[in-house]
């Protein structure tokens, strides 16, 4: 028998068990496989403190962490691979431990693949929770054709099959697909990484035009995947007419909002009219756009809150972006009120000398303070100052009006509050008292009960 197979008749299999060479391979890979397992524990020990974040840089931190993973596998493929060279000096057969060294090698080799196509990817990637399903799907295929039983599994999984008109879907077909689009939906999502990394590092693109390329190209990539490993299952693309009529009433009935968002994203990319990074007002919204993803945006307000707008908001509304130039400076009114007893002047040299002092506040132009109106408190002044950042108007504008107001204590000008004077006015003597209201005075309070009239001299 030159190589392990599931073909076996009942003899074959009685003389493969009851020979001495395959018990003395059998004992050797599991004496190999304990091996493995115990010094690969010791070395994983040994690599824990060292692969700590913080004490190699990312890279070498990555190698460390994957050669760790990869450990045990690799000690029984050098065992195996060992005894291997050994027992065929010696003329005894080895293709029990061939295939196991084929198998460990092979689990090594994906193992250590998967955990850097992994990280590969962000760091909060998807792929981290499904690594050990794909790790052992992987080997399982490769440890199928290795042991010759892929053809035996093709053909059962192909037996169950079910039609569709002319269409027909077997298991194996299903399976196929599945397999071919997780494989091809990872080398798109891996090369649109790429893309994006290649395209972010650019200085001739600006930040919206990288966005859109970046997003254009991940969709692109992912189509082509779902179209490849259709193919690819041999899936015939007529037999999708059906259901491609159905998806296009889907869309126009239940997913045109979100198609709708979808291109909404691609429009402000490509323009450019919002970008990460830009001071925003979106209704009683304000805050800095953190993220812009395919369906939504992401405003970060000073409140520490993450506002998702979708993007049909964002066209078919009205939208402050107060760095929509790249200029993020603004310019803020502060109304200050004196009294009337106070100069007007010496308030508005104190005003100005107050706002020119803060760091916020831009020199040219220079603060500006005018006399706005004559109220009925006071005389409305008002200060205008621009300040170098929209995020930080708020906080300016608080210290500026505490400096304001401390300058002004100190120059003794007051600051007016709403005040009403009442007078009360006495008749002059022998006046009438005024027409329909017999008894009554001016300036008398209402409701007052008049007095009584003089008793009659005696």
């Amino acid at each position: 028998m030159n190589e392990l197979s599931i073909f076996y008749s009942a003899e074959e299999l009685r003389a493969f068990l009851s020979s001495p060479s395959t018990w003395r391979q059998i004992g050797i890979f599991v004496i190999g496989l304990l091996t493995a397992w115990l010094s690969g524990r010791w070395c994983q020990k040994r690599l824990l403190p060292v692969i700590q974040p913080g004490v190699f840089s990312e890279g070498r931190r990555t190698a460390m962490r994957t050669g760790a993973l990869g450990v045990i596998p690799l000690i029984l493929w050098a065992w195996l691979a060992a005894f291997v060279a050994i027992l065929r000096q010696q003329g005894h057969d080895t293709e029990v431990l061939r295939m196991a060294m084929l198998l460990a090698g092979a689990l090594a080799v994906i193992r250590m693949g998967v955990f850097i196509l992994r990280h590969s990817f962000s760091p909060g990637s998807r792929l981290k929770a499904w690594e050990g399903a794909l790790t052992v799907t992987i080997w399982g295929l490769v440890a199928l054709h290795i042991l010759g039983w892929l053809p035996f599994v093709i053909q059962t999984l192909d037996e169950y099959a079910y039609y569709f008109g002319k269409a027909r879907i077997s298991l194996y077909t299903v399976t196929s697909f599945a397999l071919s689009m997780a494989l091809l939906l990872l080398v798109a999502l891996w090369l649109s990484n790429a893309i994006q990394w290649r395209v972010m590092k650019s200085e001739v693109l600006d930040a919206s035009m990288k966005i859109a390329l970046t997003k254009l190209f991940k969709f692109l990539l992912l189509m082509l995947a779902v179209l490849v490993a259709i193919v690819a299952a041999g899936i015939d693309l007529t037999a999708l007419a059906v259901f491609g009529g159905a998806l296009g009433v889907g869309l126009g009935l239940g997913l045109q909002r979100v198609v709708s968002n979808f291109v909404s994203g691609l429009i402000l990319a490509f323009e450019g009219s919002i970008k990460p990074g830009d001071v925003v007002s979106i209704g009683g919204t304000f805050g800095t756009v953190q993220v812009l993803h395919a369906r939504y945006l992401v405003v970060h307000t000073q409140d520490g809150h993450d506002i998702l707008v979708p993007n049909e908001n964002l066209l078919t509304t009205e939208i402050t972006n107060w760095s929509y130039a790249g200029d993020r400076r603004i310019r803020v009114r502060l109304p200050v009120q004196i009294s009337y007893n106070d100069d007007p002047e010496q308030a508005i040299a104190i005003i100005e000398r107050s706002a020119g002092g803060h760091p916020r506040v831009i020199k040219d132009p220079k603060p500006e303070a005018v006399l706005n109106a004559f109220g009925e408190s006071g005389i409305d002044l008002e200060l205008r100052v621009w300040v170098d950042d929209a995020l930080y108007a708020m906080g300016a504008r608080s210290d500026i009006y505490r400096r304001i107001w401390k300058e002004l204590s100190a120059a003794g000008i007051a600051i007016p509050f709403p005040q009403r004077d009442v007078h009360i006015m006495e008749p002059a003597a022998g006046a009438a008292p005024p027409a329909g209201k017999p008894g009554s005075r001016p300036g008398s309070a209402r409701g007052r009960r008049p007095a009584p009239p003089e008793a009659p001299p005696d």
